[in-house]
């Protein structure tokens, strides 16, 4: 995981383009579908069984890149920007009630622990990995499709313009490998923009990943 801001182009698997020239969707709803299937299973080893293993590799990414200490725990600062790299912004008071409910105190052979103990409770409770890997994975097993598609725009919308036009789909065919003409992706434009704008705009996109 490069950065905070953006997820590699492969968290939002694609279909092999062809000569009908489809927008990339995503494996989004099939996921939803699955984990919904899977909903009446209870335990945190059901929600991580429940997602993809791209989803299983991007937590440990995750926990990895912002583990700065290397210690295979982490602390509330570690905590909310890992969730966030995973597209969860929670409040200050969700993280502090998830590590109190799910940490563990700090290990007595940790004395002098590089970690900041600002905002956070005096006992200071620290997050180990598989504590970490099971909330991450209940909260992407119930996130609302509609919001990772949203995401998943915003990956390929650089700029923030609020549409996916010629110039974001020539990067994006570019790192997906896809040798496509200037021509097929005007085509596909064409194909699902349907107000003229030159470009697909959110609800679009949502329509196209959830039809």
């Amino acid at each position: 995981m490069a950065s905070t801001s953006q997820q590699p182009l492969s968290s939002f698997p694609s279909r092999t383009y062809n000569t009908k020239l489809k927008l990339p969707p995503t494996n989004i709803v099939r996921d939803h579908n699955r984990d919904r299937a899977s909903h009446g299973q209870t335990g945190a080893s059901n929600h991580l069984n429940s997602i993809s293993e791209e989803q299983r590799e991007e937590i440990s990414e995750a926990f990895n890149l912002f583990d700065l200490d290397k210690d295979q725990h982490i602390d509330y600062h570690e905590f909310k920007v890992a969730l966030k790299a995973l597209g969860f912004d929670l409040p200050k008071n969700n993280i502090v009630n998830l590590l109190t409910s799910h940490g563990t105190s700090q290990p007595s052979q940790a004395q002098g622990h590089g970690k900041s103990t600002n905002t956070v409770p005096l006992s200071r409770p620290l997050l180990s990995f598989p504590a970490f890997q099971s909330i991450a994975a209940k909260l992407i097993a119930e996130r609302d499709p509609r919001d990772e598609i949203l995401r998943a725009f915003e990956l390929f919308d650089m700029d923030n313009k609020g549409i996916i036009n010629l110039d974001d789909l020539r990067r994006v065919a570019q790192d997906l490998g896809e040798g496509l003409e200037d021509e097929e992706l005007i085509a596909m434009i064409e194909e699902f923009d349907l107000d003229g704008k030159g470009g697909v705009g959110r609800e679009e996109f949502v329509n196209i990943c959830m039809g």
